[in-house]
């Protein structure tokens, strides 16, 4: 009795989409530029699918859930802070001029994917170590031996590297914080909504929102920076006991 071709020829027809043969790359590519357009409401299964010209169905091989694709995201935004330090040389840095390599590079990712930036902190505090996309991790090894290698003992390069990821991925939420209330308004304090905000019980708030939506930009990033890696100015203990 005719089956239609079987399981696997089917298989392989909803593989092809409107670009060929799908990949998990192609399809971590399609599911980015979606949430840049249009949010991360907008990602599904179905909504990717008509984006690649495939069924639903046919994404599962490549991201077995919704959580999974989620992770794949991440993992897309890593792989491009990869290509983006690989990009760049760091011959003869010291781990203060590395540590502001990956934090610059970082940032310039995140500002380029505002709309899947949460999912580095939501994800990332529901994934166990072991589990997280190797991208992300390959990102901690990289931070981690490059103090290490620097000299610093285990127990401060895990101080430094709590701090470091804890000032870059804070900086970088405070940047891509929605400020304006109005875009179409050209008063800035209607731009803001300051008439939302109570001046009796806000007054500093209102006072200080004009300054709070301007952006810090790179050059806050590294002031920050580097005023937090004061507090381990004494360097590693090899190059203090040296």
């Amino acid at each position: 009795m005719a089956n239609g071709g079987g399981p696997s020829e089917s298989r392989r027809a909803s593989d092809r989409g409107r670009y060929g043969r799908l990949n998990r790359e192609r399809v971590l590519t399609t599911a980015l530029a979606l949430v840049d357009r249009e949010g991360l409401s907008a990602l599904s299964m179905r909504r990717l699918g008509t984006e690649l010209g495939v069924e639903a169905m046919a994404l599962y091989r490549y991201a077995a859930s919704k959580d999974a694709l989620l992770d794949g995201l991440v993992e897309a935004l890593y792989l491009e802070l990869e290509e983006r330090l690989a990009a760049g040389t760091d011959e003869g840095a010291d781990w203060r001029a590395g540590l502001h390599r990956i934090a610059r590079a970082t940032y310039d990712v995140c500002l380029a994917h505002p709309q899947a930036v949460p999912l580095i902190a939501t994800r990332l505090l529901a994934v166990p170590l072991a589990r997280r996309p190797a991208a992300v991790l390959r990102d901690h090894e990289r931070v981690l031996a490059l103090l290490r290698q620097a000299g610093f003992d285990e127990a401060t390069a895990s101080a430094v590297f709590r701090a470091f990821t804890a000032w870059l991925l804070g900086y970088v939420s405070v940047e891509l914080r929605p400020m304006v209330d109005n875009p179409d308004e050209t008063d800035p304090a209607f731009r803001l909504g300051l008439h939302r905000l109570s001046a009796k019980e806000l007054p500093t708030l209102r006072e200080t929102a004009a300054a709070l939506a301007e952006r810090g930009g790179p050059e806050g990033l590294a002031a920050g920076l580097d005023a937090l890696l004061d507090s381990f100015k004494s360097g590693p203990p090899s190059a203090a006991s040296g």
